[in-house]
């Protein structure tokens, strides 16, 4: 499937380098047959428009996110909840854009993200999109194949230069199990060889680098020390 899906990259990518794979693939076994079909739309949903507000704040510090837009997710797709004064934009992505491939049906996901000015030209537009075609009735492949497309005819921009996001909220259900992974940060690239940034090296604090070609970018995380909220997170916390 193309990886527009921050969050998705992330889990699975963090269990392989924990060296579970095995355990992984009995995870994603396990969740096919729990979510098989997407659910009512309504269980995507939060009710509570302002608890949706503070937690995609929580994404980031609040220096960072108190002054960023703000959308909330709708039956008919994101709109805009909170206009931003900083360009930073933070946003709670449910599942089919920030789970694993296996999980992508589950509504319990919730991902904080904050997408510095950059991403959110150019990054964001992508899973929006996804999240319009996928509340239309889209299959997977087919919403796969229409952000291929729309970014070939470039009606979906190119990644642009210094576009990263913050992952940083102790709250994040990202799987049913690996619910909270690291706090972390995201850099977006036009495709490039991971290696010019040593991911996964000793002693290297670049955690992985993921090239995801359909989608014309390279991904790397950084893991951080803190969540969002000041308090430190252990380097187990996964």
């Amino acid at each position: 499937m193309l990886k527009t899906k921050v969050g998705a990259m992330a889990i699975k990518s963090f269990v392989l380098l924990a060296g579970l794979g095995t355990a992984y693939q009995a995870m994603a076994q396990d969740a096919k047959t729990a979510y098989p079909h997407m659910a009512a739309i309504d269980e995507y949903l939060m009710t509570d428009q302002a608890a949706e507000i503070a937690l995609a704040r929580s994404a980031a510090p609040k220096s960072i996110s108190g002054d960023a837009g703000i959308l909330v997710l709708k039956s008919n797709g994101f709109e805009t909840a909170v206009k931003g004064k900083n360009g930073f934009v933070c946003i709670v992505e449910r599942s089919w854009t920030s789970a694993p491939d296996s999980e992508i049906r589950n509504p319990k996901i919730r991902t904080p993200i904050c997408y510095n000015a950059a991403a959110a030209r150019s990054f964001l537009p992508r899973n929006i999109k996804r999240t319009d075609l996928i509340l239309a009735g889209r299959t997977e492949a087919q919403t796969d194949q229409a952000i291929v497309a729309a970014i070939d005819d470039k009606e979906l921009p190119a990644i642009e230069s210094g576009a990263m996001c913050y992952m940083m909220s102790k709250q994040q259900y990202l799987a049913d199990r690996g619910k909270h992974w690291h706090p972390h940060l995201m850099f977006f690239l036009p495709l490039m060889d991971t290696a010019a940034w040593g991911p996964g090296l000793p002693g290297s604090p670049v955690l992985l680098g993921d090239t995801d070609t359909p989608d014309r970018m390279t991904v790397f995380y950084i893991a951080v020390a803190k969540w969002s909220d000041g308090t430190s997170a252990p380097s187990d916390d996964h």
